[in-house]
């Protein structure tokens, strides 16, 4: 395998007469430097199989591939097939492209229990991750790239400005954790923010898929209306006699609540312990 031989990727781009699309939410990232310091974030070894969802011109992909990754790439833009298909033709049979939307390709197409690398689309980050999270996919680790933002509510803890439903959600079934920061200069065309790096690696004593469903339903109540007591929010659920079932008080507000009390109000709910 020799990538030597491609054009530079701002090469390919202007070749091709190409640039990012905001309705995609598209901002590539060009600098081989920093795309072969995530792949190092991401721990990824020869011969490990890669979901990257949203390659562009393939700047994250040729770092996958430089470390000796089987790599299956989802690209939704047609745009940039033909630039991808030459990086295939120079992979040795190590890039797999899936021209589609990642929020609807069957997991069936995809390697089963992948390591996730990718510098999210911003407009279905959110989306992608908590469906990898709850879904059939179960990927083995997660490296992502994420507005500062979106990066700041999955590490959040209880009584933050941050802290809310992703959090909780991501930390009851992962382990998260900032790894890098980039500013928006870094991308092309720079963002209106700044983004960082999230690696994310699931827990192997996850809750159950209707645990799972319980936690949605307890988070959407209990956020729906985070300023009032949970007695309040979750009195569609059970309210008070569900706060007493999960050891919790019920004059506590949503952000308060540590993701173990979360946890505990899911498992009253499933056990259906509220009414007791």
């Amino acid at each position: 395998m020799d990538l030597s031989e491609l054009p530079t990727l701002r090469e390919s781009l202007d070749a091709a007469g190409l640039l990012a699309r905001r309705s995609f939410g598209q901002h590539f990232l060009l600098d081989l430097n920093i795309t072969r310091k995530i792949v190092r974030l991401a721990e990824v070894g020869a011969d490990d199989d890669v979901l990257e969802v949203g390659p562009g011109p393939g700047g994250l992909t040729r770092a996958l591939l430089e470390a000796g990754a089987r790599v299956t790439a989802i690209e939704k833009d047609a745009r940039f097939l033909p630039i991808l298909e030459a990086l295939a033709d120079h992979a040795d049979g190590r890039l797999t492209l899936v021209h589609g939307d990642a929020l609807s390709v069957s997991p069936q197409h995809l390697p089963g229990h992948p390591t996730i690398v990718a510098n999210l689309p911003y407009n279905v980050a959110t989306p992608l991750l908590v469906g990898w999270l709850t879904g059939a996919l179960a990927p083995s680790s997660m490296t992502l790239m994420f507005q500062r933002e979106v990066a700041d509510r999955l590490v959040a803890r209880p009584r933050s400005k941050t802290y809310g439903r992703l959090s909780v959600i991501v930390q009851a079934l992962a382990s998260a954790e900032i790894r890098m920061e980039l500013p928006a200069r870094a991308f092309t065309p720079p963002p209106k923010v700044e983004s960082a790096v999230v690696r994310i690696v699931p827990k192997p004593d996850s809750p159950t898929r209707s645990g799972i469903e319980r936690l949605q339903q307890v988070t959407a109540a209990a956020f729906g209306q985070r300023r009032k007591m949970l007695r309040t929010s979750l009195r569609p659920l059970g309210g008070e006699a569900l706060c007493s079932a999960a050891g919790l008080d019920p004059t506590a507000r949503a952000d308060a609540v540590e993701v173990e009390g979360y946890l505990a109000l899911a498992a009253a709910l499933e056990e259906g312990r509220a009414g007791a």
